[in-house]
């Protein structure tokens, strides 16, 4: 793969990871209620659907989606009840419950898929992938390669920006943590719904 065309393609990726999606605010919210080394399974969870995606998206099956719009909609709507649920059951949990209890602590199972859930939760992913890979792969070199390290690039900026999220949330949480405790609950359970609406309002045709 071309050098120039893959730093074209680090830069697009990067500009559309400036803004934050509902993966990254359930980042935000498990790093404020689990800490930063127990909320990466939800990162793991988040990349492995993302991998699933490109593995669709690369073997041009994208099409699947405008032929099958209603199944996908209801994946897309069970994930986005799922995460409601997920977020009122923090607000309205315990008051009592503190990160620093083990009794709060979700199992790394439950963080994973909580990852995995809320990213395969939105189809139009496989859409973006199918329409993004294509313009960075070069003829003049195996698209197989190609594809791997597209998929790769993407994998790895992703993650990273998910650990900036995680970074930043465990900081303010210990900064506030024992003072506002409450509050962090609340915070942490408005997070997870606000990634909710943020999968209700991506659609899944392209525009």
């Amino acid at each position: 793969m071309e050098i120039e065309l893959w730093f074209t393609y680090v830069a697009t990726v990067l500009l559309f990871m400036s803004t934050p999606g509902p993966s990254h605010l359930l980042m935000l919210s498990n790093s404020i209620g689990q800490g930063l080394n127990r909320s990466w399974a939800t990162a793991i969870g988040d990349l492995s659907a993302n991998t699933c995606q490109m593995i669709i998206a690369s073997a041009g099956l994208a099409s699947l989606i405008h032929s099958s719009q209603t199944v996908f909609l209801y994946v897309k709507w069970a994930g986005v009840i799922y995460l409601i649920y997920l977020g009122l059951r923090q607000i309205l949990g315990n008051s009592q419950s503190n990160p620093d209890n083990n009794h709060s602590f979700k199992s790394l199972k439950a963080l994973y898929f909580q990852g995995f859930i809320t990213s395969a939760s939105n189809p139009k992913a496989i859409i973006f992938f199918a329409a993004l890979f294509p313009q960075f792969v070069s003829p003049r070199a195996p698209s197989l390669q190609q594809f791997a390290v597209l998929g790769m690039t993407y994998l790895i900026l992703d993650g990273c920006f998910l650990f900036l999220y995680g970074i930043f949330a465990e900081i303010v949480a210990r900064r506030l943590k024992g003072k506002l405790s409450r509050g962090l609950q609340v915070a942490t359970g408005g997070l997870i719904i606000g990634a909710a609406v943020m999968l209700c309002l991506k659609g899944i045709e392209i525009r």
